[in-house]
């Protein structure tokens, strides 16, 4: 646990605490330590030496150290009562996905069931007055735990904990801007695994649910150790990335994750604050609005109930429809791991604005995700979903900018089709007057081909209507008709 340091000199005759805790089990170095920050050190009575300003990062030192035994004290009693068991995936599944599940990220895991509700974990620090939306609309103290460190939620009427989520649970952390606002926020949205909205929980297991809770831009007024000392408030230091710091030192199976301009940033810039590009894409899913957010680690649709996230792993295809002039339409072929084509499902975005279909097109080529727009039922095997070695932020490889997608490739067509049509098009064809279409003259030999043939047809049938409408003359000899 790396807080940030905001703490005043000891009183006389009062060791520091982390620095005690810390290094409890070896005196040599606490004196060490404490001789570092030219200290007296005594049992029960010291004084600050000349170098006080190094106190502070002495103790953030000392609180990480506490950090990480606690963390190798919980993996241990882990790995000594749980067997993660590994996943196989069909023989023809994409070699990434296989190599992900054997390195046990992916995959159901069946582990000791965990009491997020505890009343006997003990508090690392807490946030007051945050503002949830999901799994409940309300505000709520954010607390972390020691131990098996759990993020969970307390009510602040009850003082009870309503939900929360074990931190080795967590597979995918993530802190987007709010769009649409007038003062800039972030929104935390915490996934845990079996709650991304494709792959359910197995049968005989409950889930934990995913939380979306909102941090304001600035520095924390409310955030606090478990002793009730403040931080968070240092110089230069936010609220979003003291808590974004508190998550990425205790999640052990992933970081947070932010938007980058490199992945996909919105052709149309943020309208409530000037000068701020914008990340998000404004879509509907059925009559949900929502925004679609493209990340280095998957597509997320964002922030109502149900959330849905689609990471590399689960995405089979992506393709366009419903193309007009101002909008598209854009779906997302997903299946759950491990899950057979029988399982797949696809959900339709629509309403996008076309001035994000160039963005979005080249996030889509940058990940190898496959453009199905014309397939007859899109069902195309895709072969380079998850391009592990590639750096997601690397810039895209040269040419591919210029590659022509699906749906670039039916606007062309049609445009073709229409130049054609147009080409074709005889203005003295829609009458019978006489003399339309005299002033022209045909210079193309297989148009005056036709004409001549369809001359020879009329002839043709004037001479069978001739046989019909005069039956008397049979004897009488008729023009070859050949």
């Amino acid at each position: 646990m790396a807080f940030a340091a905001i703490n005043n000199a000891p009183s006389a005759g009062v060791p520091i605490a982390a620095i005690e805790e810390a290094f409890a089990t070896d005196p040599s170095l606490k004196k060490r330590v404490y001789d570092a920050i030219a200290t007296d050190y005594r049992p029960i009575r010291f004084r600050l030496g000349t170098t006080p300003q190094h106190t502070p990062l002495f103790e953030d030192l000392a609180r990480y150290t506490s950090s990480l035994l606690a963390r190798t004290a919980t993996a241990t009693a882990t790995a000594t009562t749980t067997t993660l068991p590994i996943v196989p995936l069909p023989n023809d599944a994409p070699a990434a996905k296989k190599r992900k599940i054997q390195n046990g990220d992916l995959g159901p895991a069946v582990q000791a069931p965990v009491d997020v509700k505890s009343n006997d974990a003990t508090v690392q620090f807490y946030i007051q007055d945050v503002s949830f939306a999901i799994p409940q609309r309300k505000k709520f103290t954010l607390e972390v735990t020691a131990g098996q460190s759990v993020l969970r939620a307390r009510n602040q009427a009850t003082k009870e904990i309503d939900f929360g989520v074990p931190m080795d649970r967590i597979r995918h952390a993530l802190c987007l801007p709010v769009p649409e606002k007038n003062q800039k926020q972030f929104n935390f949205c915490i996934i845990p695994e079996f709650a991304d909205g494709i792959t359910p929980p197995p049968e005989g297991t409950t889930g934990f649910e995913a939380m979306v809770f909102t941090i304001a831009d600035g520095p924390a007024k409310a955030a606090f150790t478990g002793t009730g000392q403040q931080v968070g408030n240092g110089t230069g230091e936010t609220a979003e990335s003291f808590l974004r710091k508190i998550l990425n030192d205790y999640m052990p199976n992933t970081n947070v994750v932010r938007p980058d301009e490199r992945q996909f940033a919105s052709a149309m810039p943020e309208a409530h604050r000037k000068g701020e590009k914008a990340y998000h894409i404004k879509a509907f899913r059925g009559s949900k609005e929502g925004y679609l957010f493209l990340l280095s680690t998957g597509i997320l649709f964002a922030f109502k109930k149900p959330l849905l996230f689609f990471s590399f792993d689960t995405i089979d295809s992506v393709s366009y429809t419903s193309v007009l002039q101002r909008t598209f339409n854009l779906n997302v072929l997903a299946r759950p791991r491990g899950g057979t084509e029988e399982d797949q499902m696809e959900l339709e975005f629509s309403m996008i604005d076309q001035a994000d279909y160039d963005g979005i097109d080249e996030y889509i080529k940058r990940h190898g995700l496959q453009d199905a727009s014309l397939a007859d039922a899109r069902r195309a095997k895709v072969y380079n979903v998850n391009s592990g070695k590639k750096d997601p932020n690397a810039a895209p490889e040269v040419g591919a900018e210029d590659e022509e997608s699906e749906l670039q490739k039916a606007q062309r067509e049609l445009e073709d089709q229409e130049e054609e049509d147009e080409e074709d098009y005889d203005p003295g064809s829609s009458g019978d007057s006489e003399g339309s279409g005299s002033d022209e003259d045909d210079s193309d030999d297989d148009d005056d081909d036709e004409d001549d043939e369809d001359d020879d047809e009329d002839d043709d049938v004037g001479i069978e209507n001739l046989i019909k409408d005069d039956p008397g003359n049979d004897d009488e000899e008729l023009p070859n008709a050949e």
